[in-house]
């Protein structure tokens, strides 16, 4: 992280902090957040964004983590999330896009 520049961390009246982020990530990884958006969607009975479903995520990784008897280290994201894509073998980006499109689309 680059200490010369704070993103803006607005206070919410929930009692919550927004903070806006600028993340990259493997279109495999928003393959799975786009199929999180979908999952909390049906539950919630609405459209969900996928700031949405990060958010979501990080909430219950963290719930998790609370969770976990002392001793255990807390892993960044819950099992069966990105641990599985970097076992992958690389492909071309025009590849994984595509890919990642259709699994969100369902076509896939």
């Amino acid at each position: 992280m680059n200490d010369r520049i704070t993103p803006p961390m607005h206070a919410l009246p929930d009692g919550e902090a927004e903070l806006s982020l600028v993340v990259r990530l493997p279109w495999e990884d928003v393959a799975r957040l786009g199929q999180e958006a979908g999952r909390l969607a049906s539950q919630m009975q609405r459209p969900v964004t996928l700031d949405e479903a990060v958010s979501n995520r990080l909430r219950s990784a963290r719930s998790a983590a609370h969770a976990k008897p002392a001793g255990e280290q807390p892993s960044a994201m819950p099992a069966g999330s990105s641990a599985s894509v970097s076992a992958l073998p690389p492909r071309p980006p025009a590849d994984q896009a595509r890919q990642a499109i259709e699994r969100i689309n369902g076509t896939a």
